[in-house]
């Protein structure tokens, strides 16, 4: 008997140690999460007004999200999205897309002791020494552009500093995740000669390009033809997962040949391909993803208040620190969760940043075909 204490005393203080040291680490390099469907869920539940009572963020409920829990979470970056769903595409598209990109920045001009809007690596970094969250902008979906390089270029002159290339539908010039599945047919095989332009343009610009959602053969028409590194702003191991929202092993070969990221998505349907998934399950992604594309190949993308089935232990921002946690007890280095945690993201980018070129005069392509 007293050894089952003793035995059981010794696993919950080292329990407590890694814990412990997760706390610290986050203290000194936040957390920067790739993708969060918060804005969306202002408009669903609020037609996104965020004054009122009921819509106040310190005690919001009823969402993945609220500032506590970003509190608890030690997060201190966050790509919040500005999602519009794909029946918009050839319709207001680009007005809803601008109205969630206006919930976000009013996020920040209701909230300024909490979140301080960002648009650039060096505005993260201050974000992080005023103990705020950095709020960036990503559009999730190629649709919101509606095919106008002119839309792109307005759109980041707004703050968008990533954009998902497609969301569950294709577009005009890019095919999405669903053709791999075989429940749309493929219409760009990849990316079309304006899709290319599209991704010069998101290079001049100084925009990350992310490849979640999109079908393999577009990640491969990207990764070959993009200039800066890339993201996944919201993806998972496809060979712990087989779903097509995840990311196969010979795209994660590309992913370190080319210094891009794979932030790891916490839905379980992408996790254990099921409804039910654990913390340990994917710490598994992260292991993953560090082993075949590298420890600067890895961060976190929780999709936290886009998805309704989350793994126990992470049902929620607060969770994080749990999970890195879990890395730390499977012996990753002090330097590799950083890694993680920041400084990839960071170095994604500010290599995008040096890529950009803002001296060139724009694209002003036009197919014939829109």
């Amino acid at each position: 008997m007293w050894n089952w204490w003793l035995w059981s005393c010794l696993a919950l203080c080292t329990a407590d140690q890694f814990r412990d040291e997760a706390v610290r680490i986050m203290s000194e390099t936040p957390l920067i999460d790739g993708h969060n469907d918060l804005p969306w869920q202002i408009l669903k539940r609020f037609n996104g007004q965020l004054q009122l009572p009921e819509a106040n963020l310190t005690y919001l409920k009823g969402t993945h999200t609220n500032i506590p829990k970003l509190r608890a979470g030690l997060v201190g970056g966050q790509f919040w999205s500005a999602y519009v769903p794909c029946d918009t595409q050839n319709k207001d598209a680009v007005k809803r897309t601008l109205e969630q990109m206006d919930v976000i920045h009013r996020m920040c001009q209701t909230y300024p002791e909490t979140f301080l809007c960002a648009t650039s690596s060096s505005d993260i970094k201050q974000a992080f020494q005023e103990k705020k969250v950095a709020s960036l902008i990503g559009v999730e979906g190629g649709h919101s552009i509606d095919s106008s390089l002119g839309v792109l270029r307005a759109l980041y002159y707004l703050g968008m500093r990533y954009m998902t290339l497609t969301h569950s539908c294709n577009t005009p010039w890019v095919d999405n995740w669903l053709v791999d599945r075989g429940d749309d047919k493929p219409e760009s095989s990849g990316l079309s000669e304006f899709g290319e332009e599209v991704v010069k343009e998101m290079n001049r610009l100084g925009v990350m390009i992310d490849l979640s959602h999109v079908s393999v053969a577009t990640m491969k028409d990207v990764l070959s033809l993009s200039q800066a590194p890339v993201i996944f702003s919201h993806s998972s191991a496809y060979q712990l997962c087989q779903h097509k929202r995840n990311v196969p092993d010979d795209i994660l070969l590309l992913v370190n040949k080319t210094r891009s990221l794979v932030m790891v998505n916490f839905y379980s349907q992408y996790v254990a391909c099921q409804k039910e998934a654990t913390l340990s399950q994917v710490a598994d992604h992260l292991d993953y993803i560090k082993n075949i594309a590298g420890p600067e190949a890895v961060g976190f993308g929780g999709d936290y208040d886009g998805v309704d089935d989350l793994p126990t232990g992470l049902q929620d921002v607060s969770g994080y620190p749990d999970l890195i946690a879990e890395l730390l007890r499977r012996n990753w280095t002090e330097t590799e969760v950083k890694n993680a945690l920041a400084y990839n993201l960071l170095r994604v980018f500010e290599e995008v940043e040096q890529v950009s070129n803002h001296s060139t005069l724009p694209n002003c392509y036009r197919n014939v075909n829109f």
